[in-house]
């Protein structure tokens, strides 16, 4: 199943070879194939939200949430595997590749396991922290106790997808995403709205999809590796064990690790904060956050290509494709942050009618709209310098730039927020994604320099 934009299986990256096209082949389907994720969500959100009960819809917001957490903390599984990939592919070694998806999916195995085993303790932190009634914290612990048994599918689902783009088959991910998503959603008006299985059907819903997604991605995977196969590039297993492989693997997803957790902490951080301005000023941001999501969604098909490309680059020491495929994602990346700014700054006043009916929510995002115009062009640099540094496997630059962004966040939140209250905590917000950008902004010369070499 090779796709067209393939050249050979582990081709090199050449400079003549990168262009427009290429850039869009790898994040278009990326682009697509996340614009299911919302569609989810909606999903979830009407069959849920017509059951009798407002605690049903309550208790599934809270799974999710939980789910989201803890998930997005390990994405260095996706993220690291991306990038030792791309870099793998770039130089024509097939054998590493191979081994990459090994160790990958060993790795992902060994967390769900964990997960599943740590999955009471896991379970009491979590909804120590959650403020519900009876009935949501009831619905939701039925939800967790359910959707956890696919934290293996989950995490190996991450290793997949890290993969794919790494071998630059963003159709697969289109494909893993389409499945996973399209079968979750079948399964939800089957289950809910067909045998009323109220807030458990949503759950057996997401778990029967997660497996079904992970099976369908090992089969693409294994039409892969048997073309590899065919190069008389069979994998090794001690390959996959070699000492400094693993050693690099475990110290790129631990630096990846930490710099997620401090994104974690950050969006915790503003979501807190925002309570503390009343239950209107958090609606409203809750509002305005689906702004900066859709963004997001948008322009990771970028920072993705970026990875992939920049990973071939980095392995062959091709700074002069390296260069390029820097100013064709920058050019992509920068052209759609000005189309979502102004889309938003169009129609911002129709996506909030859209959200939300309450009028004092509805006044109170259109006061605080702004910060959501402008923040596309500002959060476009962090996203795709990001995918930079992803595919370049510079995980120490980005947990320390990040670390950093935090520190400069936290410190303009307690200047701002006194001063002009949410005004304050939305000016704090965009100060993180422009000291993202301009920390790993600083790195790139360095960066540059040691492909050079």
């Amino acid at each position: 199943m090779a796709q067209a934009d393939d050249t050979n299986s582990t081709a090199q990256v050449g400079h003549a070879q990168v262009g427009h096209a290429q850039v869009w082949r790898l994040a278009g389907p990326i682009m697509i194939s996340n614009l299911t994720v919302p569609l989810l969500g909606a999903v979830d959100t009407a069959v849920v939200g017509h059951l009798p009960q407002a605690h049903y819809l309550g208790a599934v917001a809270v799974g999710a949430m939980i789910f989201n957490f803890i998930y997005w903390v390990f994405v260095f599984l996706r993220k690291s595997t991306t990038g030792l990939t791309a870099q793998a592919y770039g130089t024509d070694q097939p054998g590493e590749v191979q081994a990459h998806l090994a160790r990958a999916v060993l790795l992902a195995g060994t967390i769900g396991l964990a997960l599943l085993v740590l999955q009471w303790p896991i379970s009491a932190a979590a909804f120590y922290f959650v403020e519900g009634s009876a009935e949501v914290e009831q619905f939701a612990q039925h939800y967790f106790t359910i959707r956890i048994w696919g934290a293996p599918a989950a995490m190996a689902n991450f290793a997949l997808l890290g993969w794919f783009v790494g071998i630059r088959r963003t159709r697969y991910v289109l494909t893993l995403q389409l499945l996973l998503n399209g079968i979750n959603i079948v399964l939800d008006l089957v289950f809910v709205v067909g045998l009323g299985w109220g807030v458990e059907g949503v759950a057996v819903a997401t778990l029967i999809a997660e497996y079904s997604a992970v099976g369908v991605g090992l089969w693409l995977a294994r039409t892969h590796l048997t073309h590899l196969r065919r190069q008389k590039s069979g994998l090794v297993w001690p390959q996959i064990f070699a000492g400094r492989q693993l050693r690099r693997l475990l110290s790129l997803n631990r630096d990846i690790f930490l710099r997620t957790l401090c994104l974690v902490l950050a969006f915790a951080f503003f979501t807190a904060q925002g309570a503390r301005q009343g239950d209107v000023a958090l609606a409203a941001n809750a509002v305005l956050m689906n702004f900066t999501l859709f963004m997001a969604f948008g322009l990771d098909g970028f920072a993705n290509a970026a990875e992939a490309l920049i990973g071939g680059a980095v392995g062959s020491r091709d700074v002069r494709t390296l260069r390029h495929v820097v100013k064709l994602t920058a050019f992509w990346g920068g052209l759609f942050a000005v189309a979502y700014m102004t889309v938003y700054f169009l129609f911002g006043s129709y996506i909030i009618l859209a959200l939300t009916s309450v009028d004092a929510v509805v006044q109170a995002a259109n006061h605080y709209k702004g910060w959501a115009v402008i923040l596309p062009v500002i959060a476009v640099w962090s996203f795709l310098l990001d995918g930079i540094f992803v595919g370049a496997t510079r995980a120490r630059d980005m947990r320390n730039a990040m670390a950093t962004s935090l520190a400069i966040y936290l410190a303009c939140y307690y200047l701002a927020e006194p001063l002009w209250g949410n005004n304050g905590l939305w000016l704090a917000l965009t100060v993180l994604f422009a000291a993202r950008g301009v920390t790993l902004a600083l790195r790139y010369p360095a960066l540059e320099r040691s492909v050079g070499r």
